[in-house]
């Protein structure tokens, strides 16, 4: 007996009609448009592919709450239980809730979600006991040829004795962080948490409220998957006004925010203001290095990415631990902790990763252990991460480029000039100058690396000094920009002092001309700082140009630029029809 499955008239297809599923898979995962590109079959063919590339056929599969996961979700379920597959269906859940599922059960596992991708995506994530990633080097290549060949066939031939149960896994997993991380009961707080209609709506009540040392303030707590009230992006700055207003409305001591999976978490200070990652990760590393070194480790590794503030290797040394540099980009990250038997690692995209929670990534964890550290003192947030932020940084920017690598090796020849400049290759471009004898002005570093999926170049600077990160950030952005640029003429970024730059965002900057401002058509002039912050205002989407206008590259709205100025006011332009 077989079960249909094939190429759908939304399903890609190479010239020769057969099933191409090399637009849906990233370096880390499956993610596309469901019901377009991530359709019923494909989930299904995805499912049996799994299951066929697993030495034993026990599989969890859960999904977040899209208004696509649960159709997906049982398409995996299907197309797993044709190849013999033994599948707990785990039902709603966070993407650390399947990964602890997986830990516990020594259970492969599927989590249906698109993370922080808008509304209308949907993705599959998947991993192997122990949580153990899936990545393109770890088997998602194989996985895909064999759902194309599936869905080639127009069928999956059924093996063995496939069958499905329910399983819920909350229990087991407000059981296991609870054990991880306590937290005391000397002061009790008030925190806020933006769930954004998302995962984190399912698992902070019955993580944090179940504390009695926290008094949980819900905020968008509805599992909605259209997100009605912004997207579930934490990384997006603008997601966090809501945050930010009731962390400050509240006099709350901390705020958190969660993508839509739940594996990531933003921290704000009782101010309102975020806490960078990279001091969460730092503030993180020194309790994990002290608590494994009390346990009686010599030396517990700590694995952070290329573009982690410096101070958290400085944190970890300081601690008694050894830290360990890693490229950008979660299965890099787990596959060192587990070669170095790291005790914690963390990312600047606030991914943090716990041994002792199967090598894997935990937005809630972390939670847990900012909150275990406010609690044991009397300090405010803002007073407790002040040590770990010691650094002005640029944030990441994103330039749009032609062609990025001809922009790096021009951002090298410049500094190739630079005495007693260092550089390394490990992820991107790494440039030092940070000599512990030189002077404080002229202590400074900077990673520039292309993005795996888009034209972009990636820049993070810090320095020791203000006004030195923002010099050194805008001559690299201007070398970056300047498609025209030879290097021949470039200033030495060790000497030149730079003018007042506006504030580093992380949103994207756009082609420049030679005079370094995006132009748009109608003669209006948008300078490339100015265009990085922009966004439609209706749906969060960015801008591209359009005869004097700007218009949305997601919802299409055409926005007027009016005397050289962008107009940007929600509700004044309605949508194009269909």
């Amino acid at each position: 007996m077989t079960e249909s499955t094939g190429p759908t008239a939304a399903s890609r297809t190479d010239h020769a009609g057969r099933a191409d599923l090399s637009g849906i898979v990233t370096a880390v995962d499956v993610r596309g448009i469901a019901g377009q590109e991530l359709t019923v079959d494909v989930a299904r063919a995805f499912g049996a592919a799994f299951t066929d590339h697993l030495e034993a056929p026990a599989l969890i599969v859960a999904h977040d709450m899209r208004l696509s996961s649960p159709e997906l979700a049982r398409a995996v379920i299907e197309g797993a239980v044709r190849r013999g597959a033994i599948v707990a269906d785990a039902g709603l859940s966070a993407t650390d809730q399947l990964y602890c599922a997986s830990g516990l059960h020594h259970a492969a596992g599927v989590m249906v979600t698109a993370s922080h991708n808008p509304a209308a995506d949907n993705g599959l994530k998947l991993c192997l006991p122990e949580a153990r990633p899936v990545g393109r080097e770890t088997g998602l290549e194989e996985i895909r040829r064999g759902a194309e060949a599936y869905l080639d066939a127009g069928e999956i031939p059924a093996r063995g004795e496939g069958r499905t149960q329910e399983l819920d896994t909350l229990p087991d997993y407000v059981r296991t962080l609870h054990d991880l991380v306590s937290v005391s009961d000397r002061r009790r707080l008030r925190v806020v948490v933006d769930a954004a209609d998302a995962m984190a709506s399912l698992t902070a009540p019955a993580v944090l409220g179940a504390l009695d040392q926290v008094e949980l303030i819900g905020l968008h707590l509805e599992l909605d998957g259209t997100f009605p009230h912004h997207r579930a992006d934490p990384l997006d700055r603008e997601t966090l006004r809501d945050l930010q207003e009731a962390v400050v409305a509240e006099g709350a001591d901390l705020g958190l925010a969660f993508d839509g999976d739940a594996d990531r978490c933003v921290v704000l200070d009782e101010t309102g203001a975020p806490i960078p990652p990279s001091a969460v990760t730092a503030l993180i590393a020194r309790r994990e290095v002290t608590r494994a070194r009390a346990a009686g480790q010599e030396r517990p590794a700590v694995v952070a990415n290329m573009v982690s503030s410096r101070h958290v290797a400085e944190t970890v040394r300081e601690a008694g631990g050894e830290p360990v540099r890693s490229p950008v980009g979660h299965s890099l990250i787990k596959a060192l902790m587990a070669e170095h038997d790291a005790v914690f690692g963390g990312e600047h995209s606030a991914h943090y990763y716990f041994r002792d929670f199967f090598y894997a990534d935990s937005g809630m964890l972390a939670a847990l252990h900012v909150l275990a550290a406010l609690a044991e003192t009397d300090s405010p947030a803002s007073a407790l991460v002040a040590e770990h932020d010691p650094y002005p940084s640029s944030g990441e920017i994103n330039s749009r480029v032609r062609d990025a690598a001809a922009a790096r090796e021009r951002v090298r020849d410049h500094v190739a000039r630079i005495p007693e400049a260092a550089t390394d290759d490990l992820d991107g471009l790494t440039v030092e100058h940070w000599d512990g004898d030189s002077r404080p002005e002229e202590r400074w570093w900077f990673s520039l690396r292309s993005s795996n999926s888009e034209p972009l170049l990636r820049l993070n600077v810090e320095a020791e000094r203000e006004t030195t990160m923002i010099r050194i950030r805008d001559e690299i952005l201007a070398i970056v920009q300047d498609e025209d640029l030879a290097g021949a003429h470039g200033v030495d970024a060790a000497t030149t002092s730079g003018a007042a730059a506006p504030e580093a965002t992380t949103g994207e900057t756009t082609p420049t001309d030679d005079a370094g401002a995006a132009t748009v058509s109608g003669g209006a002039e948008v300078p490339g700082w100015l265009r990085s912050r922009l966004r439609c205002p209706d749906c969060g989407g960015e801008l591209a140009d359009a005869e004097a206008a700007l218009r949305c590259t997601r919802c299409a709205r055409r926005h007027p630029i009016e005397d050289g100025i962008p107009v940007l006011i929600a509700g004044r332009t309605d949508p194009p029809a269909l």
